[in-house]
């Protein structure tokens, strides 16, 4: 991934679907929708671009078919040049939904990770920063991509990983140890996060250097009115040496800050192009969630722009309230970190929800893995050639099927697939006995 100023697309300016007028009937008014995210993206991103694949996956029913696996009742099938643009063409198209494939875009780097990053990591580096800390689980898709974004810009990351380290290192795990700095910690301390973060930066930036947040790097840059391509310090400086002093990022478990928005907005923004999902079509987005980050990214995107676009995240490591929680924690501190730029009616009912929090279609405890889950891996695999991991995108693959099967409404389903693939190899290290079974499992 490399570091790359996009200028924002310029869109039409029209009444959007809500009845809000454009900035051309509103001279005298904060930006419109169009024109807050064209002065949003007019920045330096990590992503080269934020082009993605869609590709379209068409359901079909088979009766008296055996098997464990969930989708044993289904069988798919992969359309990768789906047509899109063309309003006529989505209606008679049958059991089927659209999947954004940001699995690709990078082969160590989880999609939402990425999009997460996009924006953040080029503050980043504007404000001098040498070193980042962040933590994960020991097998957190989030500590592998900052060890590895980090190490593809000269940046040294520091990675606080919760528990023991295993005896064969292996999946994220593996990955995080080979781009990044390690360290184990028990779970006693781990369960205080912030002051674990904080003590452990303060010990790599030492007695000269210093410790800084994500928000008050953002902070900073607005305060400096150098929010578009802005520029703290010399880019090309060298960091780390003895001759200078480092300077300490924190990133939140997770990146869950609303820095991390950002690169959602760009997501958001290249989608709801006329030729690709456009702006009038209703589309119901299901991604599984982690954090939750993602989903209010794309959430708070869709209702700034006035789309016609409902985001159903499935739960997978928390409760309900705790998700709403984080929901109204993000777009509070958006709007106050974004306030000069935003028009506040375009969110207004935000606080009242903007994502659809829904269980997984199986519950169960958050880290297990049922047989019959891997079985459908493999089958959406070999019908697909597209890769999911049991814990997480299964999740989102499952209830896309049951949302486009069910005929709920007329929206079109879209899953954001964010990854996962390297998961499969920590689950596979610790889950031995059902992944020893997939010799005998489902037959095409």
């Amino acid at each position: 991934m490399k570091l790359h100023c996009c200028p924002a697309r310029t869109a039409l300016t029209t009444i959007n679907k809500n009845g809000f007028p454009s900035a051309q009937a509103l001279p005298n008014t904060k930006p419109s929708g169009e024109e807050f995210m064209s002065k949003l993206l007019r920045r330096r991103w990590t992503l080269l671009s934020p082009d993605t694949n869609i590709h379209q996956i068409t359901v079909s029913s088979k009766q008296g078919q055996k098997g464990g696996g969930l989708f044993s009742n289904f069988s798919f099938l992969k359309n990768n040049q789906p047509h899109l643009g063309d309003m006529m063409l989505y209606e008679n198209q049958g059991l089927s939904f659209y999947i954004v494939r940001d699995d690709l875009l990078h082969p160590f780097v989880n999609g939402n990770k990425a999009r997460k990053l996009d924006g953040l990591l080029p503050l980043i580096e504007d404000h001098g920063v040498t070193d980042v800390v962040t933590c994960g689980g020991c097998q957190s898709a989030h500590a592998a991509a900052v060890a590895v974004s980090c190490a593809e810009r000269g940046l040294k990351s520091h990675l606080l990983l919760r528990g023991e380290q295993p005896q064969i290192l292996t999946g994220y795990n593996l990955i995080s140890t080979i781009y990044g700095n390690i360290t184990y910690v028990p779970r006693t301390f781990y369960a205080h996060r912030e002051e674990m973060l904080q003590t452990h930066a303060s010990m790599v930036a030492g007695h000269t250097g210093s410790v800084v947040y994500c928000s008050d790097i953002i902070d900073s840059s607005l305060g400096s009115q150098t929010f578009e391509c802005s520029k703290f310090v010399q880019r090309d400086a060298p960091r780390g040496t003895e001759n200078h002093s480092r300077k300490v990022a924190i990133v939140n478990e997770g990146a869950k800050d609303a820095v991390a928005l950002l690169g959602m907005f760009r997501l958001v923004d290249y989608l709801s192009q006329d030729h690709l999902l456009g702006k009038k079509r209703a589309f119901n987005f299901v991604v599984d969630s982690g954090t939750g980050t993602t989903a209010v990214g794309l959430g708070l995107a869709a209702m700034y722009l006035g789309l016609p676009w409902k985001i159903t995240a499935v739960m997978l490591a928390d409760t309900m309230d705790t998700y709403r929680q984080q929901e109204r924690r993000l777009i509070a501190e958006f709007k106050r970190q974004f306030r000069f730029l935003l028009d506040s009616h375009k969110l207004n009912g935000a606080n009242d929800g903007i994502v659809h929090w829904v269980d997984r279609c199986h519950p169960r405890k958050f880290g297990n893995v049922l047989e019959g889950e891997i079985e459908a891996c493999q089958q959406v695999a070999q019908e697909t050639g597209i890769p999911l991991d049991p814990v997480y995108t299964l999740a989102a693959w499952e209830m896309a099927t049951r949302i486009t099967c069910a005929h709920e409404d007329d929206s079109n389903v879209v899953i954001l697939h964010t990854g996962g693939t390297l998961g499969m190899f920590g689950l596979a290290q610790r889950y031995k006995s059902y992944f020893g079974m997939l010799n005998t499992a489902i037959k095409s």
